[in-house]
């Protein structure tokens, strides 16, 4: 066998174990740095999966509050429709109520109108039959003074006596 630049077998050779020696260190250090680049990439596709479920979670959470928000809107106008019918309601029962009260008085004082009128017309009948009966009673003694003797006095009495029932049933 030749011998090779000097070197009987090629094993023997300097270059070749300095070639070695760089392949393996090659070898490990690509391990190495394969290793530290595959964790910052799983840190970084952590990272980014996390960021992903968080703006996932956010997300969720505004569509859930955009929900919320519809929702308590709805019963907003729900509840505002509830008072604005209850509140008509309300306005017109008690517009009825006041109208009511309102022709209750109107009807009370014109009782109390008519009842002091005929309270006025009894009055003013009974002056006027009293003025009356005290003209008729003055007349008639003027006029049984100088006429009447002793039996048509008698005679008028019982007369009057007789007819008194009757008048006092008329009065």
């Amino acid at each position: 066998m030749g011998e090779h630049h000097g070197y009987a077998h090629f094993w023997l050779d300097p270059k070749f174990w300095v070639a070695v020696s760089f392949v393996i260190f090659i070898a490990f250090a690509a391990r190495k740095g394969w290793a530290v680049i595959a964790s910052l990439l799983d840190a970084r596709a952590a990272r980014v999966r996390a960021e992903l479920d968080e703006a996932a979670r956010l997300r969720a959470e505004a569509e859930q509050m955009l929900r919320q928000a519809e929702a308590d809107r709805a019963a907003a106008l729900r509840e505002a429709e509830e008072l604005l019918t209850r509140a008509r309601a309300e306005a017109a029962r008690v517009a009825a109520a006041a109208t009511a009260e309102a022709e209750a008085a109107a009807q009370r004082r014109e009782r109390m109108a008519l009842d002091r009128i005929a309270a006025a017309e009894a009055g003013a009948v009974n002056e006027v039959r009293h003025a009356a009966a005290e003209i008729a009673a003055t007349a008639a003694r003027e006029v049984l003074a100088q006429t009447v003797t002793a039996e048509a006095d008698a005679a008028l009495i019982d007369r009057a006596v007789a007819d008194l029932p009757r008048a006092l049933r008329a009065a």
